[in-house]
């Protein structure tokens, strides 16, 4: 480490030093003071190096939310390697995608998503292990990598890649967006402040560590020297008892995390009385709902894992239908195509420049180049801005169109693409529509070749069998003929304003 260098490692040290007899990290059945989870972390690393993992090097995680899971971000951290978690819903066949460009040495997996790596060629990683109790040829337990530490160290800077960020592109191969430990570390101390987060502070992490979401805010915790309070595996019952259990004061959330958090509370009569602050996204209706059954107030914002989280954060009633204000580390513009400002009131491309853009997309430089272009970091969304300052979400552009469900991005090229590749399509359109469970649903609006028949389960089944189900459609229109515009391209926004 240099001169001027912070690490995320260095908030591990700093807790244990003097917080050392605080919890860290909880469980249903299992606790870790700092001093305890630090100690573990270092066992970790120690492991990893002796095995041959060197910085830099890619760590991919493939399993649900565990103290093993930040335990890997934790030892990343001390020796430079980098986490690239992935997302357990995907399929194999999308699992592939990610780790031929992730190219890692190492795959952590949990027991339950051993199948999808089937048919994957692991052969050359140095570390296959399973997270949790298992076996698999040529797989080791997690637990056994844990040694005793060694004097070895690792010079790791500021802006060394720390996490590479699964996003989606428009034609559904994932991107991976690059976080150094300065854009997390500047994300998590400019969002602390805010919310008022502080040692006392306890997290329900609730939502997947593979998503910015959920790791910024547990990041965050381990800054300040608050604990995060796992949920392994998402089971609303047991969360909404957690909160109780272990005095959770904050949480973050995307449909339908909270209403079915709720659901459970009402069940199982939790008091929630420690929760003060929800941070995310949601309906209208959940959050009033959040309101009225608690003391507990909703925050929202705008941002995305190339904003090493948000940008702009408010409490949802302070500008009904606005995200917040810009916070203190990140200029943001709305930008019409030349660059330029655009009038208040009037809707422009989200741009943000700061030390929390991100540093690059993993091995696609011309991404990079198109994503960093005049200087700025284009978001792909479209936003506003009022008189006061207040942003605005207005959509996305229709270069990077996308449907946001459960907190998933799904683009509708990705789901086209397979649809198409069915004989009896001739044409097809995907679009996203209002649903009160998930925010939006995936439709799928298609047109038949002449004489050719298909009923929408069939659509549905052909889709969930190749990529993750959270992607599949949820309504089937046929329509005789799709609309389009004057190059015969099907006209989308024809689409949404008929089947939305």
């Amino acid at each position: 480490m240099g001169l001027r260098d912070l690490t995320l490692y260095h908030f591990l040290e700093h807790n244990a030093r003097m917080f050392g007899s605080e919890p860290a990290v909880l469980t249903s059945d299992r606790s870790y003071t700092h001093e305890q989870f630090l100690d573990r972390v270092d066992h970790l690393a120690s492991g990893l190096l002796k095995r041959g993992i060197a910085k830099g090097d890619r760590l991919c995680m493939l399993a649900q939310n565990s103290p093993e899971y930040l335990e890997l971000y934790g030892a990343c951290a001390k020796i430079g390697a980098v986490a690239y978690p992935i997302n357990w819903r995907l399929t194999a066949e999308e699992v592939q995608h990610v780790v031929t460009l992730a190219d890692p040495q190492m795959m952590a997996v949990g027991a339950i998503n051993l199948p999808q790596l089937e048919g994957l060629d692991l052969s050359g990683l140095r570390i296959r292990a399973i997270v949790g109790e298992g076996s698999a040829d040529g797989f080791i337990l997690f637990s056994d990598l844990y040694e005793k530490p060694t004097a070895e160290s690792v010079e790791v800077s500021s802006d060394d890649p720390f996490v590479i960020i699964s996003t989606a592109a428009v034609a559904g191969v994932p991107r991976g967006a690059v976080l150094t430990h300065a854009n997390l570390i500047m994300a998590g101390y400019q969002f602390i402040p805010v919310i008022g987060v502080t040692i006392n502070d306890r997290h329900l992490a609730a939502l997947p560590l593979f998503h910015i979401s959920g790791l910024g805010l547990s990041l965050a915790m381990i800054q300040v020297g608050g604990a995060n309070v796992i949920l392994e595996a998402f089971d609303p019952a047991m969360g909404s008892n957690l909160i109780d259990e272990h005095d959770v004061t904050l949480m973050a959330d995307f449909p339908p995390v909270l209403s079915m958090l709720l659901d459970a509370r009402e069940a199982t009569g939790a008091q929630w009385k420690s929760l003060r602050l929800v941070l995310g996204l949601d309906a209208p209706d959940v959050i009033q709902r959040l309101h009225t059954e608690t003391d507990a107030r909703f925050w929202t914002g705008f941002g995305q894992a190339e904003t090493s989280n948000v940008v702009t954060l408010m409490p949802v009633d302070e500008r009904p239908g606005a995200t917040g204000r810009p916070l203190p580390a990140a200029r943001v513009r709305c930008v019409n195509e030349l660059g330029e400002d655009v009038p208040i009131g009037e809707p422009g491309e989200i741009v943000v420049q700061g030390p929390l853009v991100f540093s690059e997309y993993w091995r696609d430089p011309d991404a990079t180049n198109y994503a960093f272009r005049d200087g700025w970091h284009h978001t792909g969304d479209i936003g506003k801005f009022d008189g006061d300052g207040y942003l605005y979400y207005v959509g996305r552009k229709p270069e990077k169109d996308l449907i946001k469900s459960g907190g998933e991005n799904i683009y509708p090229e990705e789901v086209e693409r397979i649809i198409r590749e069915l004989p009896q399509v001739a044409a097809v359109s995907v679009i996203g529509v209002p649903d009160a469970k998930w925010g939006e649903a995936v439709k799928a609006v298609v047109e038949l070749a002449p004489g050719e028949s298909l009923t929408a389960d069939e659509i549905i089944e052909a889709v969930a069998s190749r990529i993750a189900s959270y992607k599949k459609p949820r309504h089937v229109d046929f329509v005789e003929e799709l609309p389009r515009g004057p190059g015969g391209e099907i006209d989308r926004e024809a689409v949404k304003a008929a089947h939305s």
